[in-house]
């Protein structure tokens, strides 16, 4: 039977119809709101009867009880792209996703300078949902990377240029995926690299360590009595080694909730690695301090710094 061009991809693998109607819609949407189902197939860790729980909920620009993990894309336009992409994780203590604020927003800034952007709607640690509720969250943002880079063709990225970036808790998330991308958590029969070519954190969450961590973060993620073995895995300043990829931080010196002393440790720990890395402190701001200022008043230190390490064009 003749099937016309544009239901020909139906009869494709799920994934790759996916991709293609994203690239075949995007000129018809109003603000490249495509998305993408992280996995075609069942999902890694989840336990059986996953998908009969509700769907993820939203309230107020926050997204929680996460089962079924996408990406949102935020392509720029063919006349100012970069072939720079940026995979975003929204914090919120592995509890909720900041999904409007830290997530669509940025994006939507990153793809007006060329850069294309993927929100990635995470599995929030949850024992009902996840057999090993620790592992999710970084099998996901593996995933993500696993995908953006496999078919970069098709979004007319530069595979090489793929990062990631993340906001508190997500910026742990960002940074577990930058220092444990060797162990694939994934199928990855195509031997797909997982290594983000950079590495963005605002007001990261770093470590698990008791004196340093985010509480609330730790006990989402972890659960109340970790092993030591497990909170080392997961304190990302012990993980970092020559092949962490280039990183920027950012963190406000008055931040109350995570201490900027998760950002100080970790920019030590890089360049005493040799990692290229740009710390900025701001004096005042205080925990999410994105939520209240315009992205154009806080992302143009990270713009010239993808410059610098030539991601995109001065």
């Amino acid at each position: 039977m003749f099937y016309p061009n544009y239901l020909r991809i139906f009869r494709m693998p799920f994934i790759y119809a996916q991709l293609l109607m994203a690239v075949f819609l995007r000129p018809f949407a109003s603000k490249s709101q495509d998305t993408v189902s992280l996995y075609s197939g069942k999902i890694p860790n989840a336990r059986p009867g996953y998908f009969k729980n509700p769907p993820a909920k939203a309230s107020a620009g926050m997204v929680y009880f996460v089962n079924n993990p996408i990406l949102e894309i935020y392509l720029p336009e063919k006349s100012t792209a970069t072939g720079a992409a940026v995979i975003i994780c929204p914090g919120g203590s592995y509890k909720v996703l900041t999904y409007q604020a830290e997530g669509v927003r940025t994006a939507m800034e990153l793809s007006k300078r060329g850069i294309a952007a993927f929100v990635l709607k995470y599995r929030l640690p949850d024992d009902s949902l996840m057999i090993d509720k620790k592992t999710g969250p970084l099998q996901d943002a593996q995933q993500a990377i696993k995908i953006v880079r496999e078919h970069a063709a098709a979004w007319g990225l530069d595979g090489k240029k793929v990062g990631i970036m993340g906001f508190s808790a997500g910026g742990h998330l960002a940074a577990t995926a930058a220092t444990h991308f060797k162990t694939a958590l994934i199928e990855n029969e195509n031997h797909t690299d997982l290594r983000p070519a950079f590495l963005i954190l605002v007001y990261p969450v770093i470590s698990m360590q008791q004196e340093l961590t985010h509480a609330d973060s730790r006990r989402n993620l972890l659960g109340p009595t970790p092993s030591k073995e497990t909170v080392d895995y997961f304190s990302n300043e012990l993980q970092v080694n020559q092949e962490t990829p280039p990183t920027y931080i950012t963190h406000a010196g008055d931040d109350k909730l995570v201490d900027v002393d998760n950002s100080i440790v970790f920019y030590e720990r890089l360049r005493h690695a040799n990692v290229a890395t740009e710390l900025h402190i701001f004096p005042k701001g205080g925990h999410g301090f994105v939520l209240g200022q315009r992205p154009e008043e806080w992302m143009p230190p990270i713009f010239k710094w993808m410059a610098k390490n030539g991601m995109i064009n001065p």
